[in-house]
């Protein structure tokens, strides 16, 4: 049986900014549930092709580490994307990626088809298990996606020394910026709680 996971984001930024950020297999750690321990494996060559194959490491269920390889499939160049599942965890793994730019920004749309081994266990582990971490990453990424492109950063005030002021700034930076944002607000929250 295919599952269907759908979501929608609005990305108050460029489609460029959008485009760039979410066809870069290394920013996926930084959207993903820090528990997971998401690390990428593969050097990567620019810029997104269709063919492009990505190793990951990760912890998806109680801590339990697997490997996953990935590939891009039909690229439309800052229209849309399929990452497909070659190795992992799912018997088939389909990620289709739609970027549609309007006058707020760009809508981000997710329309991830699934299945599961083992058909009648399969079904009972995804009614169990699988669909509510599913639902859980997705809800992570949506907030971690809010608060990078929608929310207005006073970098300085949120970073510490880190800022696009600092005249040692490098365009590089801007990923351990994100990471470090992410971070100290996944921080701030868990102490609130």
């Amino acid at each position: 049986m295919i599952y269907q996971l759908y979501r929608k984001q609005q990305l108050h930024c460029s489609i460029d900014k959008a485009w760039d950020f979410f066809t870069s297999p290394e920013n996926l750690p930084l959207i993903a549930p820090q528990e997971m321990d998401f690390t990428v494996l593969t050097q990567i060559k620019y810029p997104i092709h269709e063919g492009m194959q990505v190793d990951y490491r990760l912890k998806p269920l109680f801590g339990i580490p697997i490997r996953w390889k990935s590939e891009v499939r039909k690229v439309d160049h800052k229209k849309s994307f399929v990452d497909y599942q070659l190795k992992g965890p799912y018997k088939m793994w389909h990620h289709y990626h739609e970027f549609i730019e309007n006058d707020k920004g760009v809508l981000m749309k997710d329309i991830l088809n699934y299945e599961m081994y083992y058909s009648f266990i399969g079904k009972i582990i995804n009614r169990l298990i699988v669909r509510k971490k599913l639902e859980y990453i997705f809800s992570n990424r949506y907030d971690i996606v809010n608060q990078i492109f929608n929310q207005k950063l006073n970098v300085q005030q949120d970073l510490g020394e880190c800022s696009r002021e600092n005249p040692l700034y490098n365009k590089s930076d801007d990923r351990l910026l994100i990471k470090s944002f992410i971070e100290t607000t996944i921080s701030n929250v868990h102490n609130k709680i």
